[in-house]
């Protein structure tokens, strides 16, 4: 039996209205029951790569492969003792890449729940392509287990000072219960909670800044057992599929397939309602982004973003370390601000700058040279999905507001990417974490005015090693993307 901890976790009190909409949030990105882990079993009744079997199925009407086709293939999982597997559950990213292209696209997966996968590529451009499949297995609901058992695996410090008194307490919204008194930060206009142990001797209102705490260990999950089942199967699985000819007349999709988009010759290509044009010049940028006031919220993946226009172009810049961020054009009156999320944060950051993105939002005039652009996730997926729902909830009342007083202020948001994943970040930031939580970002934001770019199919598609900061080429073609929704009929 599992304990569930929850109880300790503290999250924004939902409306009714709110109630069922998270319930079905939650009921869409269930994730299929496999047998119980517990007592842990061996390693070798879990997914192995190396037996299971890859099927190309056939063409649908036979004949060659060409561009606009869908490729259809049968995944069958089988453990280390070469046994079938009778369940699904498994993790599976997908992609078709051709290295001598710089070609690249994610494949869409679907789960019989029976031990088979299909997954569906497009084919895109002409000549060979390969498949890298990636398939952690019963560690998934290792993940899921964890989340709720241990919601307070990775913990804050919060400095308070007064005078020459300092001193270091613990903060979080799962704290669990002591002795101890508690300061409470709860966000008056968003009721977003936030909590910490009070000091010995300061007050609460003596709090002065925030900073990364420990990580607890888990040792009650075989960390062996995880690895093997989740990050050896890169090693595996990469196979040649098929020989691509050029279509010779209509180029068109066949069939029905959402996919984002892909790479060809190292340029993204959106299959989405905004095409993505090259801005390679900063006379470009520059004249896409003339008059307008840019204001950017979210985690350091959106202050790459910010880092990525300064570069480009010559801005008067303040730049302290954590923010917030102010750079200005005054020659072409282009403004673009920065600033972090509210809490949980991991990097260390002043308690004033810390604002809530919804706040902030609220603080916008809004108009048709106004830009907001959002992203928030990489601090959040170790906690219950629970919490990111209700987050997300009070952003978009905050983003139906303003567009209500300014329904010509154009908002875009940034997805989740998938990441490299450091030691700690096996078990405590997996790439499922990631995911489900991505799920839930689409599925909050679906039917109301915003632009997505979606970094999730733009950083699996690539060929360059995933990373929470995705490296220049990927950055650059997402940015592509922004300003192809800033200016959609500019371009240089």
């Amino acid at each position: 039996m599992i304990l569930w901890n929850l109880s300790f976790c503290s999250f924004r009190h939902l409306s009714p209205e709110e109630a069922v909409e998270e319930n079905l949030i939650l009921n869409s990105i269930a994730w299929p029951k496999i047998p119980p882990l517990l007592p842990p079993r061996s390693i070798n009744d879990t997914s192995d790569p190396a037996h299971s079997s890859f099927i190309i199925l056939p063409k649908k009407g036979g004949g060659q492969w060409i561009v606009g086709d869908q490729l259809k293939v049968r995944i069958k999982m089988f453990d280390y003792h070469g046994h079938p597997k009778k369940y699904g559950g498994d993790f599976i990213l997908a992609r078709l890449h051709s290295p001598a292209l710089d070609a690249g696209v994610a494949g869409q997966v679907l789960d019989h729940l029976n031990g088979t996968y299909s997954v569906v590529f497009p084919l895109l451009w002409e000549g060979s392509a390969q498949m890298t499949l990636v398939h952690p297995s019963e560690a998934v609901a290792v993940l899921h287990w964890l989340t709720y058992y241990q919601p307070d695996r990775l913990d804050y410090n919060t400095q308070f000072r007064s005078g020459s008194v300092r001193e270091t307490t613990i903060c979080n919204i799962c704290l669990p219960p002591t002795q101890e008194p508690i300061c409470d930060y709860t966000d008056v206009r968003t009721g977003e909670p936030w909590f910490c142990y009070k000091p010995k001797t300061l007050s609460c209102d003596h709090k002065i800044s925030q900073s990364a705490g420990p990580i607890k260990e888990t040792s009650f999950v075989n960390r062996d057992f995880f690895q093997r089942c989740v990050f050896t199967f890169y090693e595996h699985c990469e196979i040649s599929v098929c020989n691509v000819q050029r279509k010779k007349k209509d180029c068109s999709l066949q069939g029905d397939i959402n996919t984002a988009g892909y790479y060809y010759k190292g340029v993204w290509r959106s299959l989405r309602d905004t095409p993505v044009h090259q801005f390679n010049t900063t006379s470009a940028i520059t004249e896409c982004l003339k008059n307008k006031e840019i204001h950017m919220y979210g985690d350091s993946t959106i202050r790459q973003w910010f880092q990525y226009l300064l570069k480009k172009l010559d801005f008067q810049s303040s730049y302290p370390k954590s923010g917030p961020f102010f750079a200005l054009d005054s020659e072409n009156n282009i403004k673009v601000t920065f600033r972090c999320h509210g809490p949980p944060i991991r990097f260390s950051v002043s308690t004033i700058e810390m604002h809530y993105i919804a706040n902030e939002l609220n603080e916008v005039a809004g108009g048709p040279n106004t830009v907001i652009i959002i992203g928030i996730w990489a601090h959040v997926i170790t906690f219950p999905v629970e919490m990111y729902i209700r987050r997300l909830m009070t952003i978009r009342k905050a983003v139906l507001r303003l567009l209500t007083r300014a329904p010509d202020t154009l908002i875009i948001i940034r997805t989740a990417n998938p990441k490299d994943l450091a030691r700690f970040e096996e078990i405590f930031a997996s790439d499922w974490y990631i995911m489900q939580h991505d799920k839930v970002l689409r599925t909050i934001f679906k039917g109301i005015n915003v632009h997505l770019v979606d970094a999730w199919e733009m950083t699996l598609a690539h060929w360059l090693p995933h990373n929470t900061h995705p490296e220049p080429p990927i950055i650059s073609n997402m940015m592509n993307a922004v300003f192809s929704s800033i200016c959609p009929g500019n371009s240089s």
